[in-house]
């Protein structure tokens, strides 16, 4: 199945020049959506981990179904104030201004093994965050699991020395 055949291209959105890469379509196609978290858990055949992080909202989308899959936990990143418990917060850089994200400070353990799962790898700023929060919990990423990576943006250098897995490349 090609799955780039069930993403829609939408150009110049959220701004001019650039082509958004939209999901929806795949998502709403069961056999699709189901061919996805398939490749997705392919990459991942082999590794050992304990958890799998996702940040929102797309993260949650792919990670849950295969900490599911793979009988593992799932740790849900979030936008900065939605979570209710202490938190660990990670401020990264946007193409204009900044962002934070924060998962419970209690949700990674020191030594764990974690598997990030994202819908997308662009520029690499919210993975690197991600990182860089697992890390400062005292975990160790062991790989990083993309449905797509947008090639030209170069988000794979920014994660130089982690283990990075993309199903479509763009």
């Amino acid at each position: 199945m090609d799955l780039k055949e069930k993403i829609r291209a939408i150009p110049d959105f959220p701004q001019k020049g650039v082509i958004f890469r939209d999901i929806t379509t795949l998502l709403k196609d069961a056999d699709s959506l189901r061919e996805a978290v398939d490749r997705l858990q392919q990459e991942l055949e082999g590794l050992e981990f304990d958890l799998i992080l996702g940040p929102e909202s797309r993260g949650f989308i792919f990670g849950m179904p295969l900490a599911y899959h793979l009988k593992k936990g799932f740790v849900p990143v979030r936008k900065k104030g939605k979570l209710p418990a202490e938190v660990i917060r990670q401020e990264y850089a946007l193409e204009y201004g900044t962002a934070t994200i924060e998962m419970h400070r209690d949700a990674v353990q020191a030594g764990q093994k974690v598997v990030i799962v994202d819908d997308l790898l662009a520029t690499g700023g919210t993975a690197k965050a991600l990182v860089e929060m697992v890390e400062r919990a005292g975990g160790t990423v062991v790989a990083l699991d993309f449905l797509i990576e947008l090639d030209g943006l170069k988000g794979r250098q920014v994660l130089a020395g982690y283990d990075v897995h993309s199903v479509l490349h763009y």
